[in-house]
């Protein structure tokens, strides 16, 4: 197994920093009401454009397995992230999602042939804690349709980042062709019910382009383009891990942009999810040091992967304000 590195963990960070600013964005620059517009928009032709640029199409049995992945990281997962962004207020849905990495963990078992030890709980439950510690509210409202979505969210996701791995990348493929195929075929999934339930805008501001193009460049094409490196470089768990930053980003945008209360609860929730994260780094570099005399082989070839963003924080926030 490849030695992973700090510079790794900090560069596949990157990516869910990122999409914490899809909170700001949503609520500030795009239409209202529009998810799955807003979805589409972010897939679609930053895919397209990678597959253009890297000339790339799936062949033979990779065209099953690039649909199977680009349904479950982008469209499966986004119609469930909105559902359960819609009904669940507050950031209930992304504390129910928090769960994802207990996912992968039981999926990694089966399929990647991972144990679970203790300390993969422990930093399970301190990263979920935090979460909730961050976006919960005493005024949250549950609904039981939100959290069977939120869960079956967080289950697709997993199933993507655990398929990925043991997958891996065509022969011959690209980083960033096979990256751009995802994107389009799971982009491409989400068209149809756009166009039913939503239908296009009427009319397009300035300030929304500006809003959809930050979407598609920074938060598709380059932040997936930085966390698939990191799902070829750190274990499955590492990265999922990683996903907990997204929420942290999303409220400290909130209170330096928006102005939004920061309470104390709220830091120590930070404070918690930043050490789940370092906890669950120094778990996996302890089960990972090679033995003596070991001689540590090439890296491996696995394929990118979608998670998780602050849409829902975006949208179950935007919720809370309405009258």
């Amino acid at each position: 197994m490849r030695r992973t590195s700090t510079t790794d963990y900090a560069i596949t960070a990157f990516a869910p920093i990122v999409w914490g600013s899809t909170y700001l964005v949503t609520t500030e620059f795009l239409p209202p009401d529009r998810p799955l517009l807003a979805a589409v928009v972010r897939a679609l032709p930053a895919g397209l454009l990678l597959m253009v640029l890297t000339r790339t199409l799936p062949q033979g049995i990779w065209w099953i397995r690039s649909a199977v992945l680009g349904a479950l990281n982008i469209g499966i997962f986004f119609f469930l992230l909105f559902v359960a962004a819609y009904q669940l207020p507050g950031g209930v849905a992304a504390l129910v999602m928090s769960v994802q990495p207990l996912i992968v963990l039981l999926l990694g078992v089966g399929l990647l042939g991972q144990r679970i030890l203790p300390i993969h709980l422990v930093a399970c439950a301190i990263g979920t804690a935090g979460i909730a510690l961050l976006v919960l509210r005493s005024n949250a409202q549950i609904s039981t349709i939100g959290v069977v979505a939120g869960l079956l969210g967080a289950l697709s996701m997993a199933a993507g980042i655990v398929l990925a791995k043991r997958w891996g990348r065509p022969p011959g493929t690209g980083i960033l062709g096979f990256t751009g195929v995802q994107l389009f075929l799971g982009g491409l999934l989400l068209v149809p019910p756009m166009l039913i339930v939503e239908g296009l805008p009427a009319a397009v501001t300035t300030r929304n382009i500006g809003g959809f193009a930050y979407l598609a460049v920074i938060g598709a094409l380059i932040a997936y383009a930085v966390w698939f490196r990191g799902i070829e470089r750190l274990p499955a768990v590492a990265v999922s891990f990683l996903g907990f930053l997204s929420p942290v980003t999303a409220v400290a945008l909130g209170y330096v942009f928006l102005g939004e209360d920061l309470t104390a609860w709220q830091i120590v929730g930070a404070c918690a999810v930043i050490a789940s994260i370092a906890l669950i780094q120094f778990a996996l570099s302890r089960q990972h040091q090679p033995p003596a005399g070991h001689q540590p082989g090439g890296p491996q070839n696995v394929s990118p992967v979608m998670s998780g963003d602050t849409t829902i924080d975006a949208l179950s926030a935007s919720k809370e304000k309405a009258p």
